[in-house]
């Protein structure tokens, strides 16, 4: 096991499982990403929209938080990625060329994700309409996903046990009845 190879999920897993009883131990925090958001707009928009209006300096250490996961993100694609394109298995490479993907060069089909296919009807649907169901999800669920499967099940919290199944659903309907349509746009 090194730095720039993807480590195995039994030690991933319990790293990331950690964290809960680090932050409850050492603070009292609750883990999330998309509270962050929140946090930056109350920062950054002073206006008297009641939803941020808090006390979000109590809270900045989760700004520093998304600091560090996005510097980490920068460094790790800048200086341990791998240079081989991503290895795909042939039967999902197979079912990919049929919707147009062909392209393994990096972490993300550059065939759908890129800033020239974001102005097509494919694009639109995917980043756009996508990105605003994610929005409007996280916030009537009352946190994203990192927030309730990791943070609100190991507290054992009876809504994160929801949320964490309907996203997952979701997801599940999402992959494999949804996308393709999209993709054969």
């Amino acid at each position: 096991m090194s730095i720039s190879n993807p480590w195995p999920w039994y030690i991933a897993g319990p790293l990331i499982g950690l964290t809960v009883p680090v932050l409850l131990i050492f603070g009292n925090k609750f883990f999330g990403i998309s509270s962050s958001l929140r946090h930056i707009c109350a920062a950054c928009l002073p206006s008297k929209i009641p939803f941020f209006q808090y006390d979000w300096k109590k809270e900045i250490w989760n700004l520093f938080f998304i600091l560090g996961i996005f510097f980490g993100g920068m460094i790790a694609a800048n200086f341990f990625a791998d240079p081989n394109p991503v290895v795909v298995n042939p039967k999902l490479a197979t079912e990919l060329t049929q919707y147009g993907i062909t392209d393994y060069s990096s972490l993300v089909p550059k065939d759908i994700i890129s800033w020239h296919s974001l102005f097509t009807v494919k694009g639109i649907l995917l980043m756009v309409v996508g990105g605003f169901f994610v929005g409007f999800g996280t916030r009537y669920a009352g946190g994203c996903t990192s927030g309730h499967a990791i943070m609100g099940l190991s507290t054992l919290q009876w809504p994160s046990l929801i949320a964490t199944i309907c996203f997952m659903a979701g997801g599940f309907i999402m992959a494999n009845l949804i996308l393709p349509v999209i993709l054969r746009l």
